[in-house]
């Protein structure tokens, strides 16, 4: 028997045992049936069992799980479908994944299998930069299958909700703030038309009049383009 601070106690009866952790008002929990006797230790059961859960939920929040991907392709596949699956595969290897490569043979293709084997080499190429081959293509039946993963160094995309560094502003000064708006273009000044000009000469009659008007007496308009 082991006490609740880890102190052993000794090979004591279970009757006595079972008292002595009812008096300290916790359990008793066989820890080893298989040992003879078997190891019971005096404990908190159910605080044993969250700290328990506690560390598994802990240690399965820093596991990463890897997801083989099967990608089926054909000998005679067009460019267009061959350009699709290899943009799946390229998601696929950035996100941590693996990806199956299975080239498919029917009726009478099977008697050329270096059409298959050629279609995953062109799909290798494709993905060389980062994608290594993990299994060579081998024969199953009449599929050709070739495994391939993410190469060393191969980051995985930020969880939703988190600012890519491609979507932050970035300040032109040191201090943050926003760089000034560029400057509208400057325009050429344009002759004034001749109905503006005309518009605009009568104004020191207007000015005349006014002065007159505050002195108390009349003094006569003079005419337009007449000196005053």
């Amino acid at each position: 028997m082991i006490g609740a601070n880890g102190d052993q106690i000794g090979v004591i009866p279970t009757h006595e045992a079972l008292k002595l952790a009812e008096d300290q008002g916790l359990e008793l929990v066989e820890v080893n049936p298989r040992a003879v006797p078997p190891v019971c230790k005096v404990m908190d059961f159910g605080k044993f069992k969250y700290e328990t859960s506690k560390k598994e939920k802990a240690s399965r929040k820093h596991q990463s799980t890897i997801v083989l991907k099967e990608i089926k392709l054909r000998p005679k596949t067009d460019d267009h479908d061959l350009d699709f699956k290899v943009k799946h595969i390229r998601r696929f290897l950035s996100e941590g994944n693996k990806c199956k490569l299975v080239t498919v043979f029917r009726g009478r293709e099977i008697v050329h299998p270096e059409t298959g084997q050629a279609m995953l080499d062109q799909v290798i190429k494709m993905v060389a930069d980062i994608a290594t081959v993990e299994q060579r293509a081998m024969m199953e039946g009449r599929r050709m299958v070739m495994v391939i993963g993410p190469r060393a160094g191969v980051i995985r995309p930020p969880t939703p909700g988190q600012p890519t560094p491609a979507a932050t502003p970035v300040s032109a000064s040191p201090g943050g703030a926003s760089p000034p708006p560029a400057p509208a273009p400057a325009r050429a000044p344009s002759s004034p038309s001749p109905s503006v000009a005309e518009a605009k000469a009568p104004a020191p009659a207007s000015a005349a009049a006014s002065a007159s008007s505050k002195s108390g007496s009349s003094v006569p308009a003079a005419p337009a383009g007449a000196k005053v």
